[in-house]
């Protein structure tokens, strides 16, 4: 018995090893979102750029991640490098929002026979929300956030582009998402599209937890890790 417990622990660790986790500190004030990054408050912020693809590894642009909490709110904070910003504008919204260059966030409950929810975020400022199941395979587009608990705005600079928003927590106990003990499954990642050599567009999937999946997918639970929510001392 104890030789198959070993076995059962090896084959495990690999699992936890793969657990990521950023520290989201407390910020004692809820501030404004602008877009650009601007508020004080992100100075305290411990700046995440561990994102990686492990398909096409070689030059990548940066990809930074902030976040902050309150005891209303969760605040994210995406700056990434990108010298060809591609958003398509057909007219269709949150569709055009997934044929961009965007930044996303995905939240899971810890019962991943639940949905989990997603936000895409270009460099216009546009989103596209949506609930999924794991296992069905299946993406409600039609699904939106709730109603005023998610504000997000955009910006364009020389380097790229910055996204910043705000969540209620609220809405993410609502969903089932947030159970008031400090932590948050959640994925985080980018769609960085460019021309390629024959001036065709071809998009590279940048992530924050490497997965297992042969093709690039985000859509599955060993893409998430976690944001642990600090206490003020």
């Amino acid at each position: 018995m104890k030789y198959l417990l070993g076995f059962m622990l090896l084959c495990y660790l690999p699992i936890l090893a793969q657990t990521k986790t950023y520290v989201v500190r407390k910020t004692p004030n809820d501030f404004l979102v602008t877009g650009d990054g601007s508020a004080k408050e992100w100075e305290n912020a411990i700046v995440l750029s561990d994102f990686s693809n492990q398909y096409q590894p070689k030059n990548l642009p940066e990809t930074n991640f902030k976040a902050l909490w309150s005891t209303t709110h969760l605040y994210f904070l995406y700056y990434v490098e990108d010298h060809e910003i591609i958003t398509q504008q057909r007219g269709i919204e949150e569709l055009d929002t997934a044929k961009s260059d965007r930044v996303e966030i995905f939240f899971k409950p810890d019962d991943e026979t639940k949905p989990y929810y997603s936000l895409e975020m270009d460099a216009l400022g546009r989103h596209l929300d949506s609930d999924a199941d794991f296992y069905k395979n299946n993406i409600d587009l039609d699904w939106d956030w709730p109603t005023n608990d998610f504000v997000l705005k955009a910006s364009q600079h020389s380097k790229g582009y910055t996204v910043e928003g705000s969540i209620s927590l609220e809405s993410l106990r609502t969903l089932g998402i947030y159970k008031d003990d400090g932590f948050l499954n959640t994925g985080l990642y980018r769609g960085e599209y460019y021309s390629n050599a024959d001036n065709k567009v071809s998009i590279k999937w940048i992530s924050w937890v490497v997965t297992s999946t042969e093709r690039p997918n985000f859509h599955v639970p060993n893409s998430f890790g976690i944001l642990k929510l600090e206490t003020l001392e």
